[in-house]
């Protein structure tokens, strides 16, 4: 896709190299003030359950009396899996009240407190008496009231797409206890019962961060709404396009995954607390969502061949958005290797898992804000709840 940009051929976007520089000296900008010894942590779902100075689900974990590193992990996982789920977007307009600092919540930040605080009491666990879990049965049972009132929603406070994520959640329950062998090596039925899964695949205590994206992909992808089918197998979080050509039954395919590889970065921590060794961090992608390629457009890297399109709404199967989308993966890999140069480090020491949290997302955040009240995208996308 990025090829066909640079040769000027793109149906929606033209791509103007030229500016990327001021984007590197941006990101490095933003980097620099938040991590100011480039001490960056992976952009993963544990940074939004930080609130203030305080790390709430360590809080939480260290008040917790775990059988072993194993139980833990699994709770981890349960937890990462359903956050991560239930993060596709809020709208502008949505807040969470947070109940220990009485502060009003949104986007990103909010929905991650909302499902921690979800999970902290209990309401995906099948078992009162052991409430940070996720079962398999529990989330069968779920149902929209169950998520208007854990996240607080109500006619003044919408949440996007929320029939959406219900959907998947139960899905998700169908799909765990299906899958014994894989959800169930050591429990009940829940995901977290994937950590069991991936360590039993570590070779002498390490994996590679794409086989945990690999086998996401393989054991979770019937959760996805069927949108584009390959050999009966559904696609999720892929699209067509055009003008991408292959000699064979992927033409036309563009796959992106955004959530699953945000949840395989979320899930490299708490397997390195369970001792296990997550190598090729870089071998994932970046994200394909609104902060890194809404960063791309304020900036001016991509160019809109129609200024109208701004004020239009854009399907997110729309060429424009799968367009968007892909030249976003593209683009921040071409950002991440110049920002490398500009500091002296490589891929293993600043994988782009860093680079997205110091970095692209924050400075995307910002640009947003400077450029738009509300901090909302640059292109106003219609969505289920699952993809963005």
């Amino acid at each position: 896709m990025l090829e066909i940009g640079l040769d000027s051929r793109l149906r929606h976007f033209r791509v103007d190299l030229e500016r990327l520089g001021a984007t590197v000296d941006l990101v490095l900008a933003t980097t620099q003030k938040a991590y100011p010894t480039f001490d960056v942590p992976f952009h993963s779902r544990w940074r939004h359950f930080v609130v203030g100075e305080l790390d709430r689900w360590d809080a939480l974990a260290g008040a917790t009396a775990w059988r072993d590193k194993t139980a833990r992990a699994r709770a981890e996982f349960d937890l990462a899996i359903v956050s991560v789920l239930l993060d596709a977007g809020a709208g502008a307009s949505w807040r969470y009240r947070d109940s220990v600092t009485g502060a009003s919540v949104g986007r990103s930040e909010g929905l991650a407190l909302a499902s921690l605080d979800m999970f902290a009491r209990g309401a995906f666990s099948a078992n009162r008496d052991e409430p940070l879990r996720v079962d398999a049965t529990a989330l069968e049972r779920l149902t929209l009231a169950d998520l208007q009132d854990g996240f607080q929603v109500s006619e003044g406070n919408p949440l996007v797409g929320l029939e959406g994520r219900v959907g998947l959640l139960r899905r998700l329950g169908q799909q765990v206890s299906a899958l014994p062998g894989i959800f169930s090596r050591g429990d009940a039925p829940r995901p977290g019962g994937l950590f069991d899964h991936l360590a039993a695949q570590a070779d002498k205590g390490s994996i590679a961060a794409a086989t945990i994206l690999s086998e996401l992909l393989r054991q979770l992808g019937p959760i996805w709404p069927s949108r584009i089918a390959l050999g009966g197998i559904a696609l999720g979080d892929c699209w067509r396009h055009p003008d991408i050509k292959t000699d064979d039954a992927t033409s036309e395919l563009v796959p992106l995954h955004k959530l699953s590889q945000w949840l395989s970065y979320s899930l490299i921590e708490p397997m390195q607390r369970a001792g296990l060794d997550v190598t090729d961090i870089d071998g994932l992608t970046g994200l394909a969502e609104y902060r890194n390629g809404g960063l791309f457009v304020d900036t001016g890297v991509l160019v809109l061949r129609d200024p109208d399109d701004m004020r239009r709404e854009h399907d997110v199967a729309s060429t424009l958005v799968v367009e968007w989308r892909a030249l976003t993966v593209a683009l921040l890999d071409r950002l991440a290797d110049v920002l490398r140069q500009r500091v002296g480090l490589d891929p293993v020491s600043l994988p782009l898992a860093k680079i997205l949290q110091g970095g692209t997302w924050a400075a995307g955040r910002a640009t947003a804000f400077a450029r738009r009240p509300d901090g909302s995208p640059p292109f106003k996308i219609i969505s289920d709840g699952t993809v963005f």
